[in-house]
This record gives C-alpha cells, sequence and structure tokens, in this order.
C-alpha cells in the first residue's frame, strides 16, 4: 500500500498548497519589510585622526531617526484593521467602508481619518450623481405628493364632525370601523410604496427589521400567506442553543399566530367548546375552574364535529377573567338567571390550520342557542415570543404596568404590582402552569436609552419570590383585561404618537431623563401568557406577548436593545430557530411533525417536493441511486421514495407489479408530480390520499376500537453512534427472525461509547525509580491499544450492526433529525403507525426499542422511543 492511499485525510491540491504558502510568504514579506530600519555606519562621523566630527555624527543619527519614524509608521499599518473591521459581525454593513455613518459613534472620528488618509471616494445624499432610475423614482415620489397635497385640501369638507388635534394639526377621525362578525379579516391597507409588494402576501410588523438581518421566504412563495423570517443572516446554531438554554434569550415575531375572538353566552361558549373536543372535565369540572375564570389559559388538541372526528391542531384557549362584581357567586347567579351574561375568550393557533378550524368554528357556533359572535382577529392582535434565562428579565425592563384610573392607586397584589417582582425569574416553568398576567403598559419609547431593571441590581430575596409564586395572589385580582375590548385596542393603535414626536419630547426633556408622561399617551392592553415543556418541567419555558397589532414595533425595537445584566441585547430568531428549541426539548413541532393531520400532510407534500428537486439538480455521479441501496441479506433497492416520508409505502405495502430498479433512479417530470406550495394552496387545506388519523397520546387509554391508519408522534433517542435525519426509516425489532432479533437486543444492552471505561493502570509515584516509570508507561501504552474483540454477532462482512429488519417490521419515519447539542446525542421527532406498536403504547413505559436506517443507507443504528402529547 502506497503512503498516499494510507492517509485516512484527503489531501489538498498542489495548487492550493501554493496559493496558502504564497498568501503567507507575502504576508511575511510585508511584515519584516515594514519592520526595517535603515542604518548607516558611524565611519563618517570620525574625521581622519580618528576624532569624532560632531556635525557628520549628527547628520548620520537624523537619517536613522527618520528611518526608524517612518518604519513604525509604516508598521503600524502594516497588519491593523480599519475601524469598519473591529465592529462585531452583527453590527457590520455592507458601506461602512465608505460611509461612516454606518460605523458606531465610536468609531466614527477613526472611520474618517482612515478614509482621509487613503482617500477613499466618499458619496452624500447631495453629491451623488442622479442615475436615470433615481430620477424616475424621484418623479415618481414627487407625483405621489402632489396627490397627497390635493387629497388633502378636499379631506375636511368632506368629514362629518371631525375632532381637531392642536398638537399635529390635522384632522382625526374617530369613527370606530364596523364589527365583521363571522367574516374573515382582511389585511391592512398598507401604504402606496410597499403595496406592489403584498399582493399575494402580507408583512408581519417588524418585517423592516427582519428584512435587513435575516433571511426571508422567498418573494414569490410565501409561507401560509405571510413573509416569514427563516433564520438570522449570520451563524447562529450553536448561539441559538447558548441563548435558549444558558445565558440570554431570544425572541420571535409570532404576529403570523391566527387569533379568534368569540363572544357570547357562557353556556353557548362551553357548548361551543365541547363540540371542538374539549374534555368534560375542564368544561364544567373542578380541574378547570381556574381557567374557566379567567385566570390561567389551556392548551390542547381540537377535533372536527363530522364522523371521521379526525384531530385539527393544538389550540390554546384563553377566557376573558371576570370583574369585581361578577366574582361573587351571588350576583353571578343573580345575573346568570337573566340571561344577559355574556362572555369572552380567545382561540389561538397555527396559521396552516386556519382555515380548517375556522370552518368548524363557525359550523359548531350555529348548533348554538343563541349562537355566539365569532371575530376574525389575525390582523388586530400581534404577538412576541421570548425564550431564554433573561426572558422575564427583559420583559420587566421594558414594560411598565400603567393604571386605567389615574386617581386610583394599584391594589397590592394586582397584576401591576406583582409583575416588576418577578425579574429576577431565571425560568417562567417556574411559574404556576399555564399562568397569565394581564395590565396596561404605557409606551416603551418614551424610556430610551434603556438601563438594566432596578429590580435586577437590588432582587427581592428567595423567600418573597417563592412566597409570591407558591401562593400566586393573582388568582383573586386579577380582573378583565382591555385586550379584549376592542375599543381599547384601537384607541391604543390611533393614540401612539410617531418616532418625531417621540424625539421631540426626548429632546425637551433633561439630560439623562426620560420624557414626562401626558395624559394623551396611550395605555397600550397586553397579555402575558407563562408556558413550559409538559414532557419535563425543568426544561427552559417561554413568555407570549398579545398586544395590539399597530403596537408590535415599538414594543419590538425596546426589545432589541435593552441591555441585560449578564451582557449583550436579546437575539431575535426565525422559524429554523423556533424548530431548534423544540427539537432540543424533545417537543414534535406543528405541522411538521404532525403529518397525520390536514396541515402536517401539506406540509410534508411541500418538503416531499423540494427533497425531489434538490435530488434531481444534482449530477449523476454525486445523487444517492435508490435502486443500488444495499440492505444486506440479498436485499437491493430503497424502501418506498427516497425523498419522502413514503407514508403510502408503509400503510399499502410494497406494490404488486413493482417498478424496474432502474425506473426508481431517474429523475421524474415535474410537471407531473409537483404539489402545490402553502402559498398556492386553497382555502382548505388538502387531504392525504389515504384516510389518515392523528392520534394524540395523552394520560387516558387508548380508544377502542382503533381508528384506521391512526400515526402518532414519537421522540427518539439513540444509544450508541448516528445521528437520524429526516426521511429516515424506523423499525420495531424482527418479529419473524429470533436470531437476528437477540442480536439487535444484544446490541441494545451494551454500554454507549461514551459511557464505557478505559482499563484503569497503576501510576507510579513521581519518586519512583526511572525503570518503574518506563515500565508503567509501557504497559498504560499497551492496553490502550489492546484491539477491541470482534462482536460475536457482527455480521458476515465483519461490521458491529446486524441487518436491518425486513419491510414487514418497519413501522414509520423520522420528521425531525438533528444532532442534539441540548443532550449530546443524536435524537429525533418520528411519527409510527399504532397497529404496529400497540403492545408498547399499552406498556407502562410507551415505548421500547427501535432501529433507525438513514435513508439511502443500509446500517440500521439502535435507539429508544417513547411517545410524546
Amino acid at each position: 500500500m502506497s503512503a498516499a492511499s494510507s492517509l485516512k485525510r484527503k489531501q489538498p491540491s498542489a495548487d492550493v498548497l501554493s496559493a496558502g504558502s504564497s498568501n503567507r510568504a507575502a504576508k511575511r514579506v510585508k511584515k519584516s519589510t515594514a519592520r526595517t530600519i535603515l542604518t548607516q555606519t558611524s565611519d563618517k562621523a570620525l574625521n581622519q585622526n580618528g576624532d569624532l566630527d560632531v556635525s557628520a555624527f549628527v547628520k548620520a543619527r537624523e537619517h536613522e531617526i527618520k528611518a526608524m519614524e517612518a518604519a513604525m509608521e509604516s508598521s503600524k499599518k502594516a497588519l491593523s484593521t480599519r475601524a469598519f473591521q473591529q465592529v462585531p459581525r452583527h453590527l457590520r454593513r455592507r458601506t461602512a467602508s465608505h460611509n461612516v455613518r454606518k460605523v458606531p459613534k465610536r468609531l466614527r472620528a477613526r472611520a474618517a481619518k482612515e478614509m482621509k488618509e487613503d482617500n477613499t471616494p466618499t458619496v452624500t445624499a447631495r453629491r451623488r450623481k442622479i442615475t436615470p432610475h433615481m430620477r424616475l423614482r424621484l418623479d415618481t415620489a414627487k407625483r405621489l405628493q402632489g396627490l397627497a397635497e390635493r387629497a388633502k385640501t378636499k379631506r375636511p369638507a368632506a368629514v362629518k364632525g371631525p375632532n381637531e388635534d392642536p398638537r399635529k394639526g390635522v384632522t382625526v377621525i374617530t369613527r370606530t370601523p364596523k364589527l365583521k362578525k363571522n367574516t374573515l379579516n382582511r389585511p391592512f391597507v398598507q401604504s402606496a410604496k410597499f403595496k406592489k409588494r403584498q399582493r399575494n402576501k402580507s408583512w408581519l410588523p417588524t418585517h423592516l427589521y427582519h428584512a435587513k438581518r435575516a433571511h426571508m421566504t422567498p418573494p414569490k412563495e410565501p409561507l401560509w400567506r405571510f413573509s416569514i423570517p427563516l433564520t438570522p443572516t449570520e451563524k447562529s446554531y450553536r448561539v441559538t442553543h447558548r441563548t435558549g438554554s444558558m445565558r440570554g434569550c431570544l425572541a420571535w415575531d409570532m404576529s403570523y399566530m391566527s387569533t379568534i375572538g368569540i363572544e357570547g353566552v357562557e353556556a353557548s361558549l362551553l357548548g361551543l367548546l365541547r363540540g371542538l373536543g374539549l374534555q368534560e372535565d375542564m368544561l364544567a369540572g373542578r380541574k378547570g375552574m381556574k381557567w374557566r375564570k379567567g385566570v390561567r389559559w389551556w392548551g390542547g388538541w381540537v377535533r372536527e364535529r363530522g364522523a371521521e372526528r379526525c384531530w385539527i391542531v393544538r389550540i390554546a384557549v384563553i377566557w376573558c377573567a371576570e370583574n369585581q362584581e361578577m366574582l361573587n357567586d351571588e350576583k353571578r347567579e343573580t345575573r346568570k338567571g337573566t340571561g344577559k351574561v355574556k362572555r369572552r375568550l380567545f382561540i389561538r393557533s397555527h396559521p396552516s390550520a386556519f382555515l380548517q378550524l375556522w370552518n368548524e368554528i363557525l359550523r359548531v357556533a350555529k348548533m348554538q342557542r343563541p349562537p355566539p359572535i365569532v371575530e376574525d382577529l389575525r390582523f388586530e392582535i400581534g404577538s412576541i415570543e421570548i425564550a431564554g434565562p433573561a426572558s422575564t428579565e427583559v420583559l420587566v425592563g421594558i414594560l411598565r404596568p400603567t393604571v386605567a384610573n389615574t386617581s386610583s392607586s394599584p391594589l397590592p397584589d394586582s397584576p401591576e404590582r406583582i409583575w416588576p417582582s418577578l425579574a429576577s425569574v431565571t425560568n417562567p416553568a417556574s411559574l404556576p402552569t399555564n399562568a397569565l398576567l394581564g395590565f396596561n403598559i404605557s409606551d416603551t419609547r418614551l424610556q430610551y436609552p434603556y438601563r438594566i431593571s432596578s429590580t435586577m441590581s437590588q432582587p427581592r430575596s428567595e423567600d418573597e419570590l417563592l412566597q409570591i409564586i407558591s401562593s400566586w395572589p393573582l388568582d383573586s385580582t386579577q380582573f378583565s383585561p382591555l385586550l379584549f375590548d376592542r375599543t381599547a385596542r384601537l384607541t391604543a393603535s390611533r393614540l401612539l404618537p410617531s418616532q418625531k414626536a417621540i424625539n421631540r419630547r426626548r429632546s425637551a426633556a433633561l439630560p439623562g431623563a426620560c420624557p414626562a408622561s401626558l395624559p394623551t399617551d396611550p395605555k397600550i392592553p397586553a397579555l402575558l401568557l407563562a408556558s413550559r415543556s409538559e414532557s419535563t418541567k425543568s426544561l427552559q419555558g417561554s413568555w407570549t406577548l398579545l398586544l395590539p397589532w399597530k403596537c408590535v414595533v415599538p414594543i419590538w425595537y425596546s426589545l432589541m436593545h435593552h441591555p441585560l445584566s449578564s451582557g449583550g441585547t436579546p437575539r431575535f430568531g426565525g422559524l429554523h430557530e423556533t424548530r431548534q428549541i423544540t427539537f432540543e426539548q424533545s417537543i414534535p413541532w406543528f405541522p411538521g411533525d404532525y403529518p397525520g393531520t390536514s396541515a402536517g400532510w401539506q406540509w410534508e407534500s411541500s418538503e416531499r417536493e423540494r427533497r425531489r428537486q434538490e435530488w434531481e439538480r444534482r449530477p449523476k455521479g454525486k445523487r444517492t441511486e435508490w435502486s443500488s441501496v444495499d440492505l444486506g441479506q440479498g436485499r437491493k433497492g430503497e424502501i418506498g421514495l427516497g425523498w419522502a416520508c413514503d407514508w403510502e409505502r408503509l400503510i399499502e405495502g410494497p406494490p404488486a407489479n413493482p417498478p424496474p430498479p432502474e425506473a426508481l433512479s431517474q429523475p421524474q417530470n415535474s410537471s407531473a408530480t409537483k404539489t402545490q406550495t402553502p402559498a398556492t394552496t386553497s382555502n382548505v387545506p388538502s387531504k392525504p390520499p389515504l384516510v389518515f388519523y392523528h392520534l394524540p397520546l395523552s394520560a387516558s387509554p387508548l380508544p377502542s376500537p382503533l381508528p384506521p391508519n391512526a400515526l402518532t408522534t414519537i421522540s427518539i433517542t439513540l444509544i450508541h453512534h448516528g445521528t437520524p435525519t429526516p426521511c429516515a426509516r424506523i423499525y420495531r425489532l424482527p418479529t419473524t427472525n429470533p436470531a437476528l432479533r437477540t442480536q439487535w437486543l444484544y446490541a441494545a444492552s451494551r454500554a454507549p461509547s461514551h459511557v464505557a471505561q478505559r482499563t484503569p493502570h497503576p501510576t507510579p509515584n513521581k519518586d519512583a525509580p526511572i525503570h518503574e516509570k518506563r515500565a508503567a508507561r509501557a504497559a498504560s501504552l499497551l492496553v490502550n491499544a489492546q484491539p477491541q474483540q470482534r462482536d460475536l454477532n457482527a455480521s458476515e462482512h465483519g461490521t458491529v450492526h446486524p441487518p436491518v429488519p425486513d419491510e414487514q417490521d418497519l413501522i414509520g419515519f423520522v420528521t425531525t433529525g438533528n444532532f442534539n447539542l441540548g443532550q449530546g446525542r443524536g435524537t429525533g421527532i418520528g411519527c409510527v403507525l399504532v397497529e404496529r406498536v400497540l403492545d408498547d403504547l399499552n406498556g407502562k413505559a410507551k415505548g421500547g426499542i427501535c432501529i433507525v436506517r438513514e435513508v439511502g443507507v443500509g446500517v440500521g443504528r439502535v435507539g429508544r422511543w417513547g411517545a410524546v402529547g
């Protein structure tokens, strides 16, 4: 064997080596040249007699001094970095090299000096040469400005009963928009500048912030009819793990989540929820008393009312808390008898299943007597989700509660008083289950520049904090949040001042002081929901902040600029970060991990098409040939489609007339197999080609009889090496081959490689003779260098992995899989066919041993799976 072939790692080519060496050599030459100082001999400073000539000596030293000064200056600039290169990566801008305004203030003077010394061409707006495209935009802007001026002159004559605002000098129309009952809501009418960009999609309130800092969905391929940020432009995978679990916090703009408002008699609302599949103990029992009272929120699955009773989506239901006079049981019973007591609630769901849920709610609401009013609040209520150890700290720092009635002070145990005392909480999961807080807040822009919360510098004692969490006085002091009041939401949005008005008030205030509050300042209604993981309560929880749609932007900018006591500021995340956090906590993500639902099948169809197109774009020599996959024991070919979780193959089995092996590796006609993307789907999500039934597992026993083709979601943890990937095949232990089953059981019983310890060897004393030290060192080398004994249950090819089971033992597919930074091993989320794992689900553990094989690979990895809710 040659020396080149014995190398395990591929060596770089000669061109790469020569290019790298030449670059390093050029840097060394540049560095040495800059540090070279020219000198002269001292012979010329002596006369013929050998005496020192002072004038000649001074002239010689003058040349050397100038050379030394020149060397110092050139050495300083040889390998130095520019001002715009010292900015952190997340603050760098493309134009910072020629525009000092794009550099932070502390570096602007240095950047201007460097640009002046290097003659960097700078451009200002006044001296910029107008291009034809720019002239066209200027003419369009001038024409639109003229149209706006003419419209402004005609507006006062057409308005009836206007109210003049002396601060702005403009006419304010206070007419409340008409309430749309049982009708889908439309997005706000955007300004003419951005109207054309939102023809087939809607922007989130913070779209302009994310568009500059994150990768967005393609303009012609929106996700759920929204332009959603996918991931930040900078590398953020490991940073997201550390921020979400160790230090700092991570925020998302979740305004694309759908909100439905329902108002009616309490009996009608309970009947509507009962028709959606809520359990009776939550609707009438003691278990749901606090939830019905409005001091807790509930999360769970809802289902259709038809014959199939298919599960739709997991929702959050929030009741509006009753006022003080309603808390008295006698008065409540008196008013209940009249039948005029109306209550409100919010239902929040994922946008992928909103239309299906909306139609089901309308159908069930028509069956109630009297029927409740259903309102679409998708573009009226926005939300921000924040997770991490510093999530409570930063929320307490920016959310300053205000009292609705300025003449009265808040009660000692009111939400306005309790909220600041929670600043030292590092995990929202430590609060009571599904706790909520509702109060009004002031404009967060008035507190700029933001400082670390004073409650963090002087935190309450642990006993006081534990007393608040254990007693939770908000169960008796939480009143009706104004977020449920439509007039309060519109008033807060209408009275929200512009950024220019905030800047004027800030400049008029004293240096270092915040502007004084005015009676006209808006009182923004806010609702905070604390959530935790259902599987493990020790994991990090999260906060969800609900507020009016137009109030999301000022809160978001305040959140992003608030300093943390641990250093830095909060980070923002996208859709990929949401999936990463849920994956590390072994929580399924909707809709990707629920292919048994209509929304989940639609997501699987789009992902299947994306993976197929990616496979077809690869050259034939660099893509996997599905027909040549060796599964061992003479079996050839991948099971089903290699780029998909082939549920049709799992349920129907192998086809009666299988296609030839060559047809499996041929690209298909994209026009014939292309599925609809989420942006082009119809109002109701398309149903799967087969009758799938998602079965959410809970503490209750499995239904009898079992629904046909029921799928359930599981979590997978590999025992040894390996990382599950999406579309990986999941097998149960072999049922027809006892010998192969014994091999896999033996492989599962072995200790993991990262747990196995080396054989200990005695360590000689430091004062021992040299020959004893050498003998002990040689013994330790021999012990560590002993070859591992070959597994007796290994296959004939010499691998320690037994062959994978047959197709009849295939139970499901991996929908999400990767290396879990939280657990330090490969984990995954998958779905299995319930009828093939019925014995394991009926057991105590609700799980068992499985075999995971990556698609396109013939090697299986042993792991353990467990059911998740």
